[in-house]
């Protein structure tokens, strides 16, 4: 069980990070106000949260335009996922370790 312990991320403690590799594990990419949308946050709080995990190089930032509208497109990246699974395998080892 302890050695899970190291297997967590310090990125996906938070309840609005968790929320956003889990969407975007889910699917191929999505743009800043569908993920507002899913997430319910606010603009601030999601763009804090979407540059943090930015930072790591756990997410991929696309700008691109759409009818003349700045569209920004976001999706995860092979690190991402696979941190994000490592992360899942511990939380999973732990969760079970307290059902014994």
């Amino acid at each position: 069980m302890i050695g899970s312990l190291h297997k967590l991320h310090k990125a996906f403690e938070n309840r609005t990070r968790l929320g956003i590799m889990s969407v975007l594990a889910a699917n191929d990419s999505l743009d800043f106000n569908s993920l507002k949308e899913l997430l319910d946050v606010t603009d601030g709080n999601l763009a804090s949260h979407l540059k943090a995990l930015e930072k790591e190089s756990f997410i991929e930032v696309e700008k691109s335009f759409v009818d003349r509208k700045p569209n920004t497109r976001y999706n995860i990246t092979k690190l991402g996922r696979r941190e994000f699974s490592k992360h899942l395998s511990a939380l999973e080892i732990l969760i079970k370790s307290q059902k014994k």
